[in-house]
C-alpha cells in the first residue's frame, strides 16, 4: 500500500496510549491508530514501551526483523536508525520495539526524552504504547505526552482504573510539572464495546463511561472477531480489510487530527436464529 507523504514540516506531537488495566485492547488500538495516521499520510512512528513483554511487534508482523531496540539506543548500544523499523505496507509508518529481556528500570527520563525529541524532528506523530497501570514503564510512556488516549473497556473495575491514570496524567507528567504548561489533552477509546450486553445490563453504557472519566470520547470500538484475527496475522485491523472495528478506529484516528466525523456505535452482525439454526451464517 503506498501512501504519499505530508509535504509539511513535522507535527512532532507525542501521544501516549495507555491503560490502568491489561488486557483492554491497548496494543491493538497502538497498532491501529498508527497505522490509521500513516494510512493518512503523516509520518509515524510507534513506540513499545512494555520492557520486557514486547507485544507490539508480533501485532504490528515485525517480529522477526527486530535486531536493535528502544533500550539499545537509550543505552548507546545503537543509533536510533538502527533500531527503527520500517512498515512493508506503509512507507510513512515506523515501529521502534522494545527489549523482551530487560526490566523496566532501564527506562531512564533522560533517555527517552532525547529519543522523542529526535523523532520529533522527523515525525508527525509519536504514538507510546504504554504497559498497563501506574508502574515506572507506565510513567516513562506518559511522562511526556501531549495528549492521551486512555483505552477502557465498559466495565466497572476497567473504568475505575481509568480513572486512576486521568489522575497520573494530570499530576505526574511533565506538562504538569511545567509551570504555564497546557495540559495534557485526554481523550477515552472505549473498546470491546457489545450493544447487546449493553442492552441487558451486563456492560456500562458510553453515557456511564464518560460521567466517571469526564474527558472526551474518541471514539467506540465495537467488539469484532476482525481484531482477533488481524492480530494473530501480524496486521493493524485497519490494514486487514473492512470491518466494523476497522471502519471505528479510522474515525477515531480521524477525529485524534481534529476532524469532525459522527460517532457511529457499530458492530457486528449477528446471525439470527434461523442462521444459526440452518447453519447460514456469515
Amino acid at each position: 500500500m503506498t501512501t504519499e507523504p505530508k509535504k509539511t514540516p513535522p507535527l512532532g506531537r507525542v501521544i501516549v496510549v495507555t491503560s490502568g488495566k491489561g488486557g483492554v485492547g491497548k496494543t491493538t488500538s497502538s497498532a491501529a491508530i498508527s497505522a490509521g495516521l500513516a494510512k493518512a499520510g503523516f509520518r509515524t512512528v510507534v513506540i513499545d514501551f512494555d520492557v520486557g513483554l514486547r507485544n507490539l511487534d508480533m501485532t504490528m508482523g515485525c517480529e522477526r526483523r527486530v535486531v536493535f531496540d528502544f533500550i539499545n539506543v537509550i543505552q548507546g548500544d545503537a543509533r536510533l536508525k538502527q533500531a527503527l523499523i520500517k512498515d512493508k505496507r506503509l512507507e510513512t509508518l515506523f515501529i521502534l520495539p522494545t527489549s523482551q529481556t530487560r526490566d523496566k528500570d532501564a527506562l531512564t527520563k533522560d533517555g527517552v526524552e532525547k529519543v522523542l525529541t529526535e523523532l520529533k524532528a522527523e515525525f508527525d506523530y509519536i504514538i507510546c504504547d504504554s504497559p498497563a497501570g501506574i508502574e515506572h514503564g507506565a510513567q516513562m510512556a506518559m511522562h511526556f505526552a501531549d495528549e492521551a488516549v486512555v483505552v477502557t473497556n465498559p466495565e466497572v473495575s476497567s473504568v475505575r482504573d481509568s480513572d486512576r491514570i486521568l489522575g497520573l496524567l494530570s499530576s505526574q507528567t511533565h506538562r504538569a510539572e511545567s509551570a504555564g504548561a497546557e495540559p495534557i489533552k485526554a481523550q477515552v477509546l472505549i473498546t470491546r464495546y457489545d450493544q447487546a450486553r449493553v442492552d441487558i445490563g451486563e456492560m456500562m453504557t458510553v453515557t456511564d463511561v464518560l460521567e466517571i472519566l469526564a474527558v472526551p470520547l474518541l471514539g467506540v470500538i465495537p467488539e469484532s472477531k476482525a481484531i482477533l484475527k488481524a492480530s494473530n496475522v501480524g496486521t493493524p485491523v485497519v490494514l486487514d480489510g473492512p470491518s466494523a472495528a476497522a471502519q471505528a478506529y479510522e474515525d477515531a484516528v480521524s477525529r485524534l487530527t481534529g476532524t469532525q466525523v459522527e460517532m457511529r456505535m457499530q458492530g457486528e452482525r449477528r446471525p439470527g436464529l434461523f442462521q444459526r439454526l440452518f447453519g447460514r451464517a456469515s
